[in-house]
């Protein structure tokens, strides 16, 4: 008897082992009396060519992949006796792709007549214009995210930025040329896809490079801070910065994490479908750029991009005129709701920078960091003022750990580290039931459907078009694998010679747990956006500090932070940017070139931008601008890692300890409850951030919050189109001046004018 067409049925994404092949159409047919376990799916691809797939059920429930191929016609006659073919496939387990310079994809394939992207080599999808525009977004925004760093510690994503900001200068450039005559080549937005990739990977150094936490935490300022003769903090735990080492520091560790995850980028992006949310919006955003009407509205974005940052910029320079010597003076000590409340650190300072946080952060994020600095500054610490003498010994500085100073610092650990530890435990939950209900599935057929409406069929035609790109251009396995392998050689025999506490033993153990370590995050982040590279820096630091005990442990720890957060930190990275290349049906071949040339980048602009600040700025000074706050808390972190609790004040143990357990708590309302009461619960991370710095931040960003629900409440529409392009030229502005700032500082030419305010009596 003949075979009977069971229907048509749309590409069945559930099971992912079929996500490897291209196809336009997937046909269910089931085998005869010869073969009944049997099932038939044919695809059919470009050329005319078809080709027959016979799976069977029973080695799907054994989970092999066994994929057998054989060339037919198309349409085949219903009447087809499909058993002959039984015997004579060859199994095969590559993607069959047609060989072509460059992948013309028709957005229907029986509709010749429509409009045909042609989609550049990965090659041509790099470009010089595209490398200068990266080197100079990417130096813009190294410095904003060193202010940010060594400020407040709250770094919002740029990425939105980048995109818009890559696509504003080259669209300007080549409409210059045009305009003069000059044939240039047309800006896609693969191109711009390569662009962003580059910055992020650039301005993401400025993060993970430690220059705001870890790498300062070494430096004779954070050691003096804490105190020549605090217990494990000893003179022989300090390496003051460097733009040598750290340059050297950066290299050998930064592109380790990007080969160590490349074999799983089809099995991370296509199998588990992870949705990577800030890559997803990115490549939405760059798609809906290069259409007439994104086009349209990008401009709109530039223009008003453009005009924020203007105004920033002109406030900055304004605001130092009044700034005076000293760290009194200027609009960033205007005591905004009263003096009693400005010694507390309540104030708005004024700052375009953190109002643009606010306006990029989600509302829970701004009203989270105020909640915590309403506990701390306004409950917390005037009460453990009042037991001064005999919680702690009375008079001393502002900054002995032995007195209020250490229960801001230890206190903002514990919630820092209760917020980590039960995000960490449930991404790792998170990750295996995910891989064990998607192994599950594998032996599930599709679901039968008669026919695809016309939107159906054409996702299905989208999803082939981006599976056939992102598979054209492989990345071999080999040299993934070699590329780790030598870097981490280099790496264990050159680290050990920077920070010599740090043994070549415990630098390779690093390197052979990073890989899982890094997986697990990168999973993660594409499940949750939510990157735990810090968590695990942290772990890496308490671990290596503890191994190696009092004789240089401090630096030993910080120093193999500073090596599991590049890891895991730049792997998640380039699974972010995989994932918007395939949507942005960019080559993932270029997608990795970029991503190494943006590293690269990062090495040589985040050390040199970072110096900018070290030499003009007084940086880690606790009364200044520039605290580093998260210096001193790594630090401390390493101090415990060696010395435990016993040299805390009085009760701060306890109240620590409450605080963990708070972050647990709150964290798992937070996911237990349902999302209507969900969303109002504070994150603890958030909270923990002024608890040590302030609350002035606190009140800026609130502000943004406040102006930012305000206008969606006004017109949603235009705050969810322009709201991004306001913060960013905020930020944006604000951080250009640091530079002719910097400039002054160093010539020494301080501002002329000092405002300062104080009680009218006096």
């Amino acid at each position: 008897m003949g075979d009977q067409i069971l229907g048509e049925i749309p590409y069945p994404d559930s099971d992912s082992r079929f996500t490897r092949f291209p196809r336009r159409v997937v046909l269910l047919t089931k085998i005869g009396r010869q073969r009944k376990e049997d099932w038939l799916l044919h695809r059919r691809l470009t050329r005319g060519r078809i080709l027959l797939v016979v799976i069977s059920v029973p080695s799907l429930a054994r989970r092999q992949r066994q994929f057998n191929f054989y060339p037919v016609t198309f349409p085949p006659p219903l009447a087809t006796d499909w058993s002959e073919f039984i015997d004579m496939g060859t199994e095969i387990s590559e993607p069959l792709l047609v060989d072509s310079e460059k992948v013309s994809v028709s957005s229907s394939a029986d509709s010749p007549a429509e409009e045909q992207e042609v989609i550049p080599e990965w090659k041509d999808q790099i470009t010089i214009r595209g490398l200068v525009v990266s080197v100079l977004l990417g130096a813009l925004f190294c410095i904003i995210t060193h202010k940010l760093n060594l400020t407040v510690g709250i770094i919002p994503s740029l990425n939105v930025a980048a995109g818009l900001l890559g696509f504003f200068f080259v669209k300007s450039w080549t409409g210059f040329l045009s305009k003069l005559g000059i044939s240039v080549k047309p800006f896609t937005r693969q191109e711009n896809t390569v662009i962003q990739t580059c910055v992020v990977a650039c301005y993401g150094l400025a993060f993970s490079g430690g220059f705001g936490s870890y790498l300062i935490a070494m430096d004779e300022r954070t050691y003096q801070l804490i105190g020549p003769d605090y217990p494990g903090n000893r003179a022989i735990d300090v390496i003051n910065p460097g733009l040598g080492w750290m340059i050297g520091f950066l290299f050998v560790v930064s592109f380790l994490g990007l080969f160590s995850l490349v074999p799983l980028r089809k099995v991370m992006v296509m199998d588990y479908k992870l949705t990577y949310p800030s890559g997803t919006a990115t490549a939405m955003l760059i798609n809906s750029f290069h259409t007439n009407s994104g086009a349209e509205l990008a401009t709109k974005q530039v223009s008003c991009l453009g005009k924020y940052l203007s105004i920033s910029l002109c406030w900055s320079c304004f605001k130092w005129f009044f700034s005076g010597i000293g760290d009194s003076c200027g609009f960033d000590n205007f005591p905004s709701l009263g003096l009693a409340l400005y010694k507390n650190t309540f104030y708005f300072d004024f700052s375009p920078t953190y109002v643009g946080c606010g306006l990029i952060c989600p509302h829970i994020v701004n009203c989270s960091v105020l909640l915590g600095a309403i506990i701390s500054w306004g409950f917390l610490w005037p009460f453990i003022s009042k037991h001064s003498g005999d919680w702690y010994p009375a008079g001393l500085g502002s900054n002995d750990f032995k007195g209020l100073y250490g229960y801001k610092v230890f206190i903002a650990i514990s919630l820092i580290l209760g917020d980590g530890l039960y995000n960490l435990i449930k991404i790792i939950a998170i990750t295996i039931r995910e891989m064990t209900r998607k192994g599950n599935k594998t032996g599930n057929l599709p679901i039968i459907m008669e026919s695809m409406d016309s939107e159906t069929s054409k996702m299905v035609k989208e999803q082939g078009k981006r599976d056939q790109v992102f598979l054209k251009d492989r990345i071999p396995s080999w040299l993934a694998a070699s590329g780790y392998v030598g870097l981490a050689a280099i790496s264990t025999a050159t680290i050990p010679t920077i920070f010599p506490p740090l043994k070549w033993y415990l630098v390779l153990s690093s390197y052979i747990i990073a890989p899982a370590l890094a997986f697990c995050n990168s999973y993660g982040t594409g499940l949750t956006d939510w990157s735990l590279a810090s968590t695990y820096g942290k772990i890496g630091l308490f671990i290596i500090a503890s191994l190696v005990g009092p004789s240089g442990g401090v630096v030993a720890g910080l120093a193999a932070c500073g090596v599991m957060m590049a890891i895991v930190s730049t792997a998640a990275d380039l699974m972010q940017d995989f994932k918007t290349g395939y949507l942005t049906l960019s080559s993932a071949k270029s997608m990795f070139v970029s991503q190494l040339m943006g590293t690269a980048m990062g090495c040589v602009i985040a050390p040199l931008t970072f110096w900018l600040f070290w030499t003009a700025f007084d940086i880690g000074a606790p009364d200044g601008p520039y605290k580093a706050p998260y210096a001193v808390i790594f630090r401390e972190m390493a101090i415990l890692g060696i010395e435990g609790f016993s040299e805390l004040p009085k009760h701060c143990l306890a109240i620590c300890c409450g605080f963990f357990v708070s972050a647990l708590v709150i964290n798992l309302l937070r996911d237990v409850t349902p999302k209507k009461v969900s969303k109002y619960i504070p994150i603890p991370m958030a909270m923990a951030v002024p608890f040590y710095i302030g609350a002035y931040f606190a009140i800026d960003m609130f502000v943004g919050t406040v102006i930012l629900f305000v206008w969606e409440n006004i017109n949603k529409k235009d705050a969810d189109d322009y709201a991004g392009a306001v913060a960013s030229g905020l930020i944006c502005g604000d951080g250009i001046w640091t530079i002719p700032s910097a400039v002054l500082s160093i010539f020494r030419i301080n501002p002329p004018i000092c405002m300062y305010f104080g009680p009218s009596g006096r």
